[in-house]
């Protein structure tokens, strides 16, 4: 049997696997280096915090596949707890008093949750080398969360809120070239967790080190 006669039973029995590994051939670790820096800033909404300033800090490590490329962050907001949560929380303490007279008052005040996340993105990027570049993504992230409020300072609700957990990330956004290399960034990031969800919108400035041949 000869090489061709080989090839056409390949193709013919094994398409998938062919144009899978094709695919997968494109994918390598050699365009990951350190390509840019950049800062972003922004408002972050959430279903149990108010609404709230937040940085991050996003770092560009190149492409790991046609168009894909990766990127690894850090973000940071503090809120606090909505009135919605904060009324849930007082009713419930209410319902554990005994009082006859009936005439107690609970304010627990003001309860805060901090939110220092580490992020990783692959983030799908229409045009690399144009001057409006689209792009949208997919991210993990780990949150390190740290509850604080006068009510439960010192308390297993306080422990209860200093936690760590994992998050999932989509995103959308653009990228302008100003002058390169420096581009103005601005995304939109929908993110959930075990116990919160949250969208952030921010704006920023990315520096990507200018490479032979390329931006």
């Amino acid at each position: 049997m000869n090489a061709a006669t080989r090839l056409a039973i390949t193709l013919l029995l094994f398409p998938g696997s062919l144009s899978a590994q094709g695919f997968l051939e494109q994918f390598s670790y050699e365009g990951l280096r350190f390509s840019g820096i950049g800062f972003e800033f922004g408002v972050v909404a959430s279903d149990r915090l108010t609404a709230e300033p937040t940085g991050a800090l996003r770092i560009d490590y190149g492409f790991i596949g046609p168009k894909v490329r990766v990127l690894i962050g850090a973000s940071y907001f503090k809120g606090d707890f909505n009135a919605d949560e904060v009324s849930q929380f007082e009713t419930r303490l209410r319902g554990v008093v005994q009082d006859p007279t009936g005439d107690f008052d609970i304010d627990v005040g003001t309860i805060t949750w901090a939110d220092l996340e580490a992020a990783l993105d692959l983030q799908y990027v229409l045009q690399p080398d144009g001057p409006v570049n689209p792009y949208f993504g997919f991210g993990l992230g780990v949150h390190i969360r740290d509850g604080d409020g006068v009510a439960i300072d010192e308390t297993f609700v306080e422990d209860a809120l200093d936690t760590i957990a994992a998050g999932l990330t989509l995103s959308l956004g653009v990228e302008i070239a100003v002058a390169r290399p420096f581009y103005f960034t601005t995304d939109i990031r929908g993110e959930v967790t075990s116990e919160l969800r949250t969208v952030a919108v921010r704006g920023g400035f990315m520096y990507r080190i200018p490479r032979g041949g390329g931006e």
